[in-house]
């Protein structure tokens, strides 16, 4: 019932930037969790960033001091901005959310990803 749209993914050079959003939709009453994990390839899933609807916020050590994650309360979006993009940086990034919806019912979303190119 909730459905993520991910935007902002593209081929970047090292040193460049990217800006990913995620926008929820759906009957959603509260969102406890909004994070992203990207993919490479041969490699596991692995969380990135995420930020709780308290306001904390947790980043892997790989991207520390290079991405922000960010949210849009109102608009039940969240956003990673990307500095500093390395190589090892490529994946395909996946938004997840975690809240209750209306009905209610708790819900666990995932996006379709969208990929993430540094390259020269």
């Amino acid at each position: 019932q909730v459905q993520l749209v991910e935007s902002g993914g593209g081929l970047v050079q090292p040193g460049g930037s990217l800006r990913l959003s995620c926008a929820a939709s759906g009957s959603i009453f509260v969102i406890y969790t909004m994070a992203w994990y990207r993919q490479a390839p041969g490699k596991q899933r692995d969380l990135v960033a995420f930020v709780k609807n308290g306001g904390s916020i947790s980043y892997a050590d790989s991207v520390k001091g290079r991405f922000t994650i960010s949210r849009d309360n109102a608009k039940m979006t969240v956003y990673l901005q990307m500095n500093n993009l390395k190589p090892e940086d490529t994946a395909v990034y996946y938004c997840n959310v975690v809240g209750r919806l209306v009905s209610p019912a708790d819900f666990n979303s995932w996006g379709q990803g969208t990929q993430v190119t540094v390259s020269s």
